[in-house]
């Protein structure tokens, strides 16, 4: 249920949207105030969402490299961050550009590619020792990538929107975000926030910074994929993962009505402590699927090296291949020669035998330029696509 006890989270601004005359929303700063965020009563969702987040923590520990797990969960989050804003890309989508730089959709794949692209960029600046902290400025630097060659790339990517927005239709507004010249300083107030001495618990807070952006809509498109970035930022910066294992978004997808009911709530009712507990709900969920997968995917790389190696027609290099597929797994004969620092001969010698093993299948069709998959560990990691 909705928190019963209303507060008021923002002010309104007279502003024209849509060709009309709206009342603008300027929420305040975190934290929630009159009354303070009361979170007596999700003790235990708080707990159950940290045991989750320790349990997939410790799945990524229990495999040879955590890189397999990074290298699919991240582009699963892009992917399902992107369909929920109306992208059709699958994931054997997004490998096989990778692959080949070929897609049957190539609009919607390089926009997962985009996400990828981004949420690299501002990893590597959150933990290199001179790097953009998380910001304003890094997430502007974040859509920039996010936006660049795709729909939205005329909307000024990279930079705070300096016209008004709204969500909805143009005859069916839904809420409208802060007028823009109020825009720069409620992402200062986000920014000062994250960066001070709140001592909420870590998982509330990346809960909610993302309703704080969201609701401030800094962009004129890609609010949706960068507040769901954020969380994924949060979640290393403050310690709670070591990386961007938890791919959040799916179950964001699968309670997607409740989601926006959710966020509407907080603006209009104030009901912070409902949208916490849908939050670590949502991570609870998340967590849990991302052990199960992070389970059978290694599960599978195991049992199919046991029997590579009992065949009579392995060799080292095959071997080699299979330990390199969780972070390629779709591949062109070229690639597999790049992987394995070897021959042309070498590298498809160790391609058949993996095919030859059923362990990867030709999924082109065609006699040349050839792309394989590791079919089966691409049917685990692809088991939530819509």
């Amino acid at each position: 249920m909705f928190n019963a006890m209303p507060r008021t989270t923002g002010t309104y601004r007279p502003t024209t949207a849509g060709g009309r005359s709206v009342d603008a929303f300027v929420p305040f700063p975190l934290p929630p105030r009159d009354p303070a965020l009361d979170l007596s009563g999700l003790a235990t969702a708080l707990h159950e969402a940290h045991a989750a987040i320790d349990r997939l923590r410790l799945a990524g520990r229990l495999v040879p490299s955590i890189d397999w797990f990074i290298y699919g969960f991240v582009r699963k989050e892009a992917l399902i961050s992107s369909q929920i804003e109306g992208t059709q890309a699958t994931l054997k989508d997004v490998l096989e550009f990778e692959a080949t730089e070929r897609a049957e959709n190539p609009d919607d794949v390089e926009e997962v590619c985009n996400y990828v692209a981004a949420l690299t960029h501002a990893r590597r600046e959150i933990v290199r020792p001179r790097g953009v902290p998380i910001s304003t400025r890094l997430l502007c630097e974040a859509h920039k990538r996010l936006m660049k060659g795709v729909r939205g790339a005329n909307k000024d990517p990279g930079n705070l929107r300096k016209v008004q927005n709204w969500i909805g239709g143009q005859d069916t507004i839904r809420f409208v975000p802060p007028p823009p010249d109020a825009v720069p300083d409620a992402m200062a107030a986000l920014d000062a926030w994250i960066h001070g001495n709140d001592s909420t618990d870590p998982l509330v807070k990346a809960g909610l910074a993302h309703v704080q952006f969201e609701t401030i809509h800094p962009f004129l498109d890609g609010n949706g994929r960068i507040g769901r970035l954020l969380i994924a930022l949060l979640l290393e910066h403050w310690k709670v993962l070591d990386d961007p294992i938890l791919y959040i978004s799916a179950a964001i997808r699968r309670e997607q009505a409740e989601y926006y009911a959710r966020l509407a709530a907080v603006r209009t009712e104030g009901d912070w402590e409902g949208w916490v507990e849908f939050f670590l709900r949502c991570v609870r969920i998340a967590a849990d699927d991302g052990v199960a997968t992070a389970t059978n995917l290694a599960a599978q790389v195991g049992e199919d090296r046991r029997r590579l190696v009992k065949r009579s027609g392995a060799t080292i290099a095959a071997v080699q291949l299979l330990d390199l597929l969780p972070e390629h797994p779709m591949l062109t004969s070229p690639i597999a020669q790049r992987l394995l620092k070897t021959t042309a001969p070498t590298a498809r010698r160790a391609i058949a035998a993996l095919e030859s093993a059923g362990i990867l299948r030709e999924v082109s069709g065609k006699q040349r330029d050839r792309v394989f998959a590791y079919h089966k560990y691409l049917q685990i990691l692809m088991h939530d696509e819509r």
